[in-house]
């Protein structure tokens, strides 16, 4: 008994310690920031799809990957509309919301085959959801997913679910340019921020869906 109570304080112990070292804490800070990233290996695909969260950051990836011929088209999602956009429509002024926004950015950047998926999506189990239907209409095998760095690992699993059963291939592919480094996520309020919530978001599908 008197040892189990000593090996966990021992073990305690040793971390403080290890965390008071400089590289190791930096070590097991990075280590924290890259449980969140994943990206897989990539191989050619039938289309990139950008995260509709990952917008500027993904539209510059989904770019890049067209142009080294890992695949020709690219497909956004659709958001759904919101108060202001309704009532400024209503009203006759004309704004491009982030879905256009986004197809005229890969335009301007030498994608020619822009597609947009019609339903619109309000979260990343939406965004499995909807995959699964625009896979199944288009006989869509095989997809690269980019999405943002600190969103990447818990999107791969959704997909997985969501797209697994039908036999499509997912390829999860975190932006370079997204805002949230895990190399250095510890220096900024707003990486602090992404690292908490999203570690957060990413536990609660590891307990929802353990085999997932």
């Amino acid at each position: 008994m008197r040892r189990a109570i000593v090996l966990p304080g021992m073990l305690l112990s040793a971390a403080l310690v290890a965390s008071a070292v400089p590289e190791v804490r930096h070590s097991i800070l990075r280590s924290f920031g890259w449980a969140l990233v994943a990206s897989d290996a990539l191989a050619k695909t039938d289309v990139i799809v950008i995260s509709a969260d990952a917008r500027g950051a993904g539209v510059l990836e989904a770019a890049d990957l067209v142009h080294t011929g890992l695949a020709q088209r690219v497909a956004v999602f659709r958001l759904p509309s919101n108060p202001v956009g309704r009532e400024l429509a209503r009203r006759g002024v004309a704004v491009p919301d982030s879905t256009a926004s986004a197809v005229l950015l890969l335009h301007e950047l030498g994608i020619d085959r822009v597609e947009l998926i019609p339903w619109p999506v309000a979260g990343t189990e939406d965004e499995g959801r909807i995959l699964r239907r625009w896979c199944a209409a288009e006989a869509i095998h095989s997809i690269v997913f980019v999405s943002t760095s600190d969103h990447s690992r818990r999107t791969r699993r959704v997909l997985d679910r969501a797209l697994g059963p039908d036999g499509v291939r997912v390829t999860v592919r975190y932006s370079r340019y997204s805002d949230f480094d895990p190399d250095k996520w510890w220096q900024s309020r707003d990486g602090q921020r992404t690292q908490v919530v999203e570690s957060q978001k990413l536990l609660f599908d590891l307990l929802l869906h353990p085999f997932s």
